[in-house]
């Protein structure tokens, strides 16, 4: 575990110059599998007697280093990645859990991930109980005997509710179920949630720590905390049916559910990322910390800025001071509350329908995260699939608008919505 800090290890972390050419930028190992030396290096390889690579599957050594990065920055023992963010959260349950398995989930998370814990994972038997996560006791109070994880967004998209880590880890603890968190919105840049009592952290690569908008990724990072021997967890502790009877537990301890999202999640769900994806990504993270200053500077100017117009009904952004989440914001989020934003226009659906199709800096698409100002209405669009009870649960109104601040220049970003403004006034 690196003692350097986040801007040191997104540039340097995992990657030993002399293991790799000598190259100063990490290279692209753009290859589908690996020669053995021997048939007997190659049994030792299956057989984990020995950790190399095999086939990029599973892994590959541009991955490796993104990998070992993330694991650096977000200060877990390991870190598998994955060919989106959503292959992510969904590898990484079906890793965990079997059917007959329940979830207890904050209800304020992203439309996609709330579709699959509220219909997906129940055609396989494995059912969640969503809350209100800004109170903790809500957790304790949800859980089931049969209950073998809670899953929540540390900044929710698009609700941008803050939770207390700290006290819902405390239920995980009690419940002996391992506390997993999305960590896509606020970034390790902006938080550690593994400081708070996360075992688990999931991102989107996609999103800030790319952030240019031209690849898909996903990582879990494992924080080697979680006790999988508890009696809760079978799977890790006895014969691996699917593995030539490894014992993860007793085999690889702390690393047990690092190796088996490789040996069992790539394995049977390949959801792999491509080399050349992880190269993209890395480039993305080594700007990281310069860029999620400015993303949140801006969005917080941004935010003060919509306060004080006439077309706009309320604004919601952790870092203001009218925000229910502010106190929290600042025990979590001192350094900036990230780039996203999201305001309610006066005239309601269509309004704000309008606004979004007449920015012209604002990009209407389904995405955050960007360098460039993204702007979109979720309830005609990313949460169109859930009812209106649904989507007041995860904080999305008919008159919402969400915005991804870029980094701008903040004067061209407040005309462009300006301009926009206009439209609704006529």
């Amino acid at each position: 575990m690196s003692t350097q800090k986040i801007a040191t290890n997104a540039l340097h972390a995992g990657h030993d110059v002399t293991k790799n050419g000598g190259t100063r930028a990490v290279p692209i190992y753009q290859t589908t599998s690996y020669v053995f030396n021997d048939s007997n290096h190659a049994a030792n390889l299956f057989s984990l007697k020995e950790l190399g690579f095999i086939y990029t599957r599973l892994n590959n050594p541009t991955n490796q280093i993104l990998q070992d990065r993330l694991a650096a920055i977000e200060g877990g023992i390991g870190a598998v990645v994955f060919a989106s963010g959503t292959a992510a959260i969904s590898t990484g349950l079906l890793t965990l859990l079997k059917a007959g398995d329940h979830i207890v989930a904050s209800s304020s998370l992203y439309g996609g991930t709330y579709n699959l814990l509220n219909v997906t994972l129940p055609r396989l038997g494995i059912t969640t109980t969503f809350v209100d996560a800004s109170n903790p006791d809500n957790f304790r109070t949800a859980v089931q005997e049969n209950t073998r994880a809670f899953f929540v967004e540390s900044l929710g998209n698009p609700k941008l509710d803050v939770l207390d880590l700290d006290a819902i880890s405390t239920e995980a603890k009690a419940a002996k179920v391992p506390f997993i968190v999305d960590n896509t919105v606020a970034t390790p840049a902006l938080l550690n949630p593994i400081k708070q009592g996360a075992d688990i952290v999931i991102h989107s690569l996609t999103k800030y720590i790319g952030g240019q908008g031209n690849s898909l990724g996903g990582a879990i990072i494992d924080a080697g905390t979680f006790d999988w021997s508890n009696g809760k967890f079978p799977e890790f502790t006895e014969p691996s049916a699917g593995y030539h009877g490894l014992k993860y537990y007793e085999t690889l301890g702390a690393a047990s559910y690092t190796f088996k999202l490789i040996l069992e999640g790539l394995r049977d769900f390949g959801g792999a990322l491509s080399p050349t994806n992880a190269f993209n990504i890395i480039q993305g993270l080594e700007t990281l910390s310069v860029r999620i200053k400015q993303h949140s500077q801006n969005a917080l100017e941004i935010a003060k800025w919509l306060e004080q117009q006439e077309e706009v009904a309320w604004v919601n952004y952790p870092g203001l001071e009218s925000s229910a989440y502010k106190s929290l914001a600042d025990k979590y989020l001192p350094n900036g509350q990230s780039g996203i934003v999201t305001f309610g226009a006066k005239g309601g659906f269509e309004a704000a329908k309008t606004i979004a199709d007449e920015t012209k800096l604002f990009s209407l698409l389904a995405n955050i995260g960007d360098t460039k100002s993204l702007i979109i209405h979720p309830s005609s669009t990313t949460h169109q699939q859930l009812n209106e009870e649904q989507q007041k649960s995860t904080g999305v109104t008919t008159d919402l608008i969400r915005l991804s601040v870029g980094i701008e220049d903040v004067d061209d970003l407040k005309a462009d919505l300006k301009a926009a403004f206009a439209k609704i006034s006529k």
